[in-house]
């Protein structure tokens, strides 16, 4: 008994030992979003899990800076004032940049962050992809976002993708049935989230979702829809997400700083959210779309792609709280959002308060970077109330 007890002993370590990089792994996703680490965490991913780098620009480009605006002191939220530095307190702010008229007005970091630190971007990262979708069909690397998904991407036949198309795969409106509610250990995010930790790969969790509406009717948010659109990326290109991004858009925008991609056993990278990025090189890619993908007189996005990534073209799509056919109060476009109310304002969002927010009428960028553990409160309201603030902010331009 005592050897068959010892076997069994030395058989538990051996598989521990084996095993032990999936186990750390798994421990981090588990508590990554825990408050005493969060900060840590989300400024320190490149440590936890593997990636791809993106090297930063042959020729870097110095914004131009001007540190004049001061941050006003309230902003109005549901007829009271409330106080800005608190509420970057209390949403644990990481960064905050604005740039006005191509110059940047307003830069702080906090919580250990500095310029040359890079921050997990969460879904921010989906703007990124469908930018690289939109620079794909403009190279002629496929036909058009009408096609099935299926036509590029055969090995998602019988899958919940089977013949839906490109587009509505850009606008959250596939019909795949996802729970992504961060708040539940068993939602489908989280699910998948523990999956990947353990190294399973992206693809074959896509190949087993299934989808419970028709597709391009309603506007239902899911993350492995832009896991979707990589894996389209990375067919009709032949190179990674990584490579592709650092040729398109790293490289000839001028970025300042190396960017670093979370990536799969395979090498698939984390298209729905895994990038990780500074500050000032968050800012660099929204002003890419406020110039409306012109940069320095080469059109790196085209025109027409950047007005079909912020404009709701369908009702499911439209802002609005009372919108039968969305499960948002925001309006959708290709992975960008608009404010319930738009007036040339649109924006990037990620979990726990990452932000790209445009506003075209003010020529104005505001990136916010976040650790904000409130997130996963019940009835968290921060995501409306971050937009109140950049709004207010916006105002004052």
């Amino acid at each position: 008994m005592l050897k068959v007890i010892l076997g069994f002993l030395l058989l538990l370590g051996l598989i521990i030992l084996f095993n032990l990089g999936n186990i750390k792994k798994l421990h981090h996703s588990i508590t990554i979003f825990d408050q005493e680490k969060i900060i840590d965490n989300f400024l320190n991913m490149e440590k936890s899990f593997p990636f791809r780098e993106i090297k930063k620009s042959d020729q870097p480009v110095k914004l131009p800076q001007n540190l004049s605006y001061k941050m006003m002191q309230t902003f109005n939220w549901e007829g009271q004032a409330m106080d800005v530095q608190q509420y970057l307190e209390y949403s644990n702010t990481t960064g905050l940049l604005i740039i006005h008229k191509d110059t940047i007005v307003y830069e702080q970091y906090f919580n250990g962050m500095k310029p040359e630190k890079t921050h997990i971007s969460w879904s921010v990262a989906k703007s990124f992809v469908a930018t690289l979708v939109g620079i794909a069909l403009e190279d002629g690397l496929f036909e058009s976002i009408e096609d099935p998904v299926t036509k590029y991407l055969p090995q998602l036949k019988k899958s919940a993708y089977d013949g839906v198309r490109i587009k509505d795969i850009l606008q959250m409106s596939s019909g795949v049935q996802f729970t992504e509610d961060y708040r539940d250990f068993n939602s489908d995010i989280n699910r998948f989230g523990r999956g990947f930790a353990l190294g399973k790969s992206l693809e074959k969790f896509v190949k087993s979702l299934k989808s419970d509406r028709e597709p391009g009717i309603y506007n239902h948010y899911v993350s492995m829809d832009t896991q979707v659109l990589g894996m389209l990326v990375m067919e009709v290109t032949g190179k990674t997400l990584s490579a592709y991004l650092g040729e398109k858009v790293w490289n000839p925008v001028g970025m300042e700083h190396d960017a670093q991609w979370i990536i799969d056993k395979t090498g698939m990278e984390a298209a729905f959210g895994g990038l990780n990025i500074t500050l000032r090189d968050y800012a660099r890619f929204g002003l890419l779309y406020l110039k409306e993908g012109n940069w320095n007189g080469q059109q790196i996005v085209s025109k027409d792609w950047i007005q079909q990534s912020i404009t709701p073209d369908a009702p499911h799509l439209q802002p609005g709280a009372d919108n039968p056919m969305s499960d948002n109060i925001f309006g959708y476009g290709f992975q960008w959002w608009l404010p319930e109310q738009p007036d040339g304002d649109y924006f990037a969002s990620g979990i726990y308060n990452q932000y790209i927010y445009n506003n075209t009428k003010k020529d104005l960028v505001i990136v916010k970077t976040s650790a904000n553990y409130h997130f996963k409160e019940a009835n968290d309201d921060s995501k409306v109330k971050h937009i109140t603030m950049f709004q207010a902010i916006a105002k004052e331009f």
